[in-house]
């Protein structure tokens, strides 16, 4: 139902929807039968010429009974809902499965860096690409991400990853994600981070093998610096030539 409103384009989106979806119709289903209740008792017990009002002062057996058993089916939705929502947690949040790729996060006022590893696949290396406010991916690639921070509090979300995590300035913080699906998807902050927090969305740009290997040879500084037209080589007047 939510990806009707909110693509989905990572592998735990669909867990962390099925969670969502499962709290409202359980909510749903409850609100019903209460308010269903509460205008058949509206009804049934309406105001009538010679009747007189009964009144219950919760001595009685049945409406304790009755009370006590809905109750208890509460708590019977409420431990589904935790048994659910703590295996989705682990997933996501806990468990941290093996990357294929890992680039870097760093959020400032009021900008996002994205460092990409390059040609070599691995980051910190001379062939990095750094980029404001675009992160490139690969689909079907599991990433770690390194989340950081220059200045104050930030949170990175990802709405059609289903993925939101606080930036702490001071630490790195190491998730995970697998992109399931090509296209362009809104990246953005949604900690209050000062007056230009509003002015930081950045963009997750998910293509293809052939999509990414391209762009990444078109910015990695390697191909860059190699593709650069070189200055001409003066040769000195009667200096031998080597063939």
């Amino acid at each position: 139902m939510l990806e009707l409103l909110i693509p989905q384009a990572s592998t735990f989106a669909g867990d962390i929807d099925f969670v969502i979806e499962l709290i409202f119709w359980i909510v749903l289903f409850w609100w019903a039968l209460t308010q269903g209740a509460f205008c058949w008792l509206m009804f049934r017990f309406r105001r009538k010429d010679g009747v007189k009002a009964e009144y219950i002062d919760g001595s009685e057996t049945y409406p304790k009974k009755v009370i006590t058993w809905a109750h208890m089916a509460v708590l019977v939705f409420d431990v589904v809902i935790v048994v659910y929502a703590v295996q989705v947690w682990h997933n996501v949040k806990i468990t941290l499965p093996p990357a294929e790729q890992t680039v870097r996060v760093i959020g400032q006022q009021w900008a996002w860096t994205f460092v990409h590893p390059g040609p070599d696949g691995e980051l910190d290396t001379a062939d990095d690409i750094a980029m404001n406010d675009e992160l490139h991916l690969q689909v079907n690639t599991l990433y770690h991400y390194k989340l950081e921070s220059k200045d104050v509090l930030h949170s990175l979300s990802i709405p059609a990853f289903r993925l939101k995590q606080d930036a702490i300035p001071g630490r790195v913080i190491t998730g995970w994600f697998e992109t399931t699906k090509t296209g362009d998807y809104l990246f953005q902050c949604t900690e209050i981070c000062g007056i230009g927090h509003a002015l930081m969305p950045a963009r997750v740009l998910i293509e293809t093998p052939e999509q990414h290997a391209a762009w990444m040879a078109a910015n990695s500084p390697v191909s860059v610096a190699a593709q650069a037209p070189q200055a001409p080589v003066a040769v000195a007047l009667g200096a031998p030539v080597q063939e």
